[in-house]
């Protein structure tokens, strides 16, 4: 097991530097912009923030589907970026207290990446709950936990922080 997360740490830790993560995190973030302005469909950006701080992007594929894109700085000391695939009220369920406004709540799971005191990679879920105003706007409540491996210049392990920064509070502009 030692030799295995050796071979894992060395592997991860030459192949990935600070400055191939820059470039890989900007071209990602031009090929999302981009792929977004040819596409007109609702969307909506904004801030969360939690053990970090997350720039998000919603996208929504169609009534019950979206793509949640964000670039985060997780414990405030590094930067990273997830992307997860949502389910909007899944199971045919939608919260019924709908007054003005609109309630809503997801699922989702997809992968996340950076770097903070050693890079990470690994899957990540996606639990929130939404109340869309009748004006352009958006509050949320989101769990995200993170879970993968964490490697670092001679140590390599579980990466267990992720389970727990996953919790943020959210503000979005729709558009």
């Amino acid at each position: 097991m030692r030799y295995l997360l050796k071979f894992w740490q060395k592997l991860i830790y030459n192949t990935f530097n600070f400055n191939i993560m820059k470039r890989f995190l900007l071209v990602a973030i031009l090929a999302v912009a981009g792929f977004t302005a040819a596409v007109a469909q609702p969307r909506a950006i904004g801030l969360n923030i939690g053990y970090g701080l997350d720039v998000s992007y919603q996208h929504t594929i169609s009534k019950s589907n979206m793509i949640d894109l964000s670039v985060n700085i997780p414990c405030f000391s590094g930067i990273g970026a997830t992307a997860t695939y949502d389910w909007v009220n899944p199971f045919g369920t939608k919260i019924p207290w709908n007054n003005k406004g609109e309630w809503n709540w997801n699922l989702g799971v997809g992968a996340g990446l950076g770097w903070a005191h050693g890079f990470y990679v690994g899957a990540v879920g996606h639990v929130g709950v939404s109340y869309d105003f009748w004006f352009p706007f958006q509050l949320s409540v989101d769990y995200r936990p993170n879970i993968g491996i964490w490697c670092g210049k001679g140590w390599c392990t579980f990466n267990d922080w992720g389970l727990y920064s996953g919790i943020t509070i959210g503000a979005r502009y729709l558009f």
